[in-house]
């Protein structure tokens, strides 16, 4: 049986999963509130109650199952997880005296299994107005800052464990190896876990779950959809059919592409639905970026809904959703930042027994593993992210055909440069954006009046947070000088330079 961490999502939107998993040892992601006897079902052999932008101490404070402290399972509880532990097995919770945010220097004592081999003097990452304020019976504080006498704090004869920092941030020094000592030393994890044993239990989960069934999969032959399908059809082959919806809202060449590689490489059965006009009918005149997803998500399970038909009796609905577009959609407690187009913004009655999100609890450098882990090229796996609402949401304002066909013509020569310059395999992403400006500019001695092109590049290995990538001024000026010249209606090209937070990558 896979060895599993249950991590408690109180909304935190930290990386504590991806961390555990990065030490080959799984992490299942599920909501604070979860029942603990569903939690006992997976058979963990430890929790971890993550941080959250809220106070313990409030009277609304979101609380985990109490009966998880008393199981016998080892438990951590990190920055509001570790108030959360004190204040429920009866100990207090209170606003720092002196708030410690940021590099905070630490005292260990290094006795304590959750600290060995570290040194009695570190740093770690502190954020947070709120401390402990009195031990519940039975624990003790195991490293102290100056602000704080319990910055962790023990019950070791029940293996229950709080920090009040955050050891999975990369400030914290040997943050890593507290982490390895909760996981091998604590639960004794064997770190077993790998992208090939995720294919066969993934794949099997599939065959449980589908049967003789039939499956439909949204293929947009971006990297999510891409990883998705291989991975269903290697659990169930033919009874999986992938639709390929060309919404009008595709980069340049993307629809010829994916029609080569799937139905060409992988001889998967897609059916390709042109289903352009249909879409820019609905989204005419919308102008709103979170109406604008919920159109196009809806619009997709119609078009479904239309070929399933037409295929006879088809059973499941399956999508690339990945774990951070759960965490912006917005989950539980989880503030939302944006809503993704197959995450909350489809109806409830789609016209499928069930939904299969075979990647949902991944993160993108995983989808990428898991790729690899496939045995698919390499530039599929590699391939630039690219939204499910496609240039629906880097068209600032209405969507129209026109629009579509410039923003198509600057981004790829954004694309094409970028991969001339040997550029691409050191960015995460770039992308070209129309927004809603026009400026005044001059072209063959006379004014023009046209629109704004901005540009966005950015490096990240996950997503969940990015900085702007630093093109070489060259290379940027070659791009504006194309793109102000070969496409008609656009005068003035800027560089976005805002990283992810505060801004999202996607501008809307």
């Amino acid at each position: 049986m896979r060895e599993t961490i249950v991590v408690l999502d109180f909304g935190g939107q930290q990386l504590i999963a991806r961390r555990i998993r990065d030490l080959h040892v799984y992490a299942q992601i599920l909501p604070y509130d979860t029942p603990f006897k569903k939690i006992r079902s997976v058979n963990p052999i430890g929790i971890i109650l993550t941080g959250a932008p809220r106070d313990a101490a409030g009277e609304d404070a979101p609380k985990c199952d109490k009966r998880i402290f008393e199981s016998g399972i080892p438990v951590l509880g990190i920055c509001y997880g570790s108030r959360l532990m004190s204040r429920m097995l009866g100990g207090g919770v209170k606003r720092a005296d002196s708030r410690e945010y940021g590099k905070t220097d630490i005292k260990y004592d290094t006795s304590s299994p959750l600290f060995t081999g570290l040194s009695e003097n570190l740093a770690c990452w502190m954020s947070d107005a709120y401390s402990v304020d009195g031990l519940p019976k039975g624990f003790a504080a195991i490293a102290s800052t100056k602000n704080c006498a319990a910055a962790a704090f023990a019950d070791a004869g029940r293996k229950l464990y709080g920090v009040q920092f955050h050891p999975e941030a990369a400030h914290t020094q040997k943050g890593t190896q507290i982490l390895k000592n909760f996981l091998f030393g604590i639960c004794g994890a064997g770190g077993s876990w790998t992208m090939e044993n995720y294919i066969e239990t993934a794949a099997e989960d599939i065959r449980k779950r589908v049967g003789k069934g039939r499956v439909l999969l949204a293929l947009s032959g971006g990297v999510d959809s891409s990883v998705c399908a291989v991975l269903l059809d290697k659990a169930i082959g033919k009874r999986l059919t992938c639709i390929f919806v060309d919404h009008g809202l595709l980069r340049a060449d993307e629809a010829r592409q994916v029609k080569e590689v799937f139905q060409g490489t992988y001889n998967i059965n897609l059916v390709f639905a042109d289903a352009s006009e249909r879409f820019y009918r609905r989204l005419s005149k919308v102008s709103d970026p979170e109406q604008k997803r919920k159109i196009i998500g809806e619009t997709f399970i119609r078009v479904f809904e239309e070929e399933a038909e037409k295929l006879g009796s088809v059973d499941f609905l399956a999508q690339g959703t990945i774990y951070p577009d759960i965490i912006e959609s917005g989950n539980g407690d989880t503030a939302v930042i944006k809503s993704h187009h197959n995450v909350g913004g489809l109806p409830e009655n789609v016209g499928f027994r069930e939904i299969i999100e075979p990647l949902r609890e991944l993160f993108k450098d995983e989808v990428r593993a898991l790729g690899e882990a496939l045995g698919m090229p390499r530039h599929m796996v590699w391939r630039q992210p690219f939204p499910g609402p496609g240039l629906a949401i880097r068209i600032i304002g209405d969507i129209t055909p026109d629009k579509v066909k410039t923003l198509q013509a600057a981004d790829k020569i954004f694309r094409d440069e970028i991969a001339e310059e040997e550029l691409d395999s050191l960015i995460w992403q770039y992308f070209a954006v129309l927004t809603d400006i026009r400026s005044v500019g001059v072209a063959g001695g006379g004014r023009t009046y046209d629109r704004v092109i901005a540009l966005r590049a950015v490096t990240s290995v996950d997503g969940m947070t990015a900085n702007w990538a630093h093109i070489p001024h060259d290379v940027l000026g070659r791009i504006s000088s194309r793109i102000a010249s070969e496409v008609k209606g656009i005068n003035r090209i800027v560089y976005d330079i805002t990283s992810k937070p505060p801004a999202t990558i996607e501008w809307e």
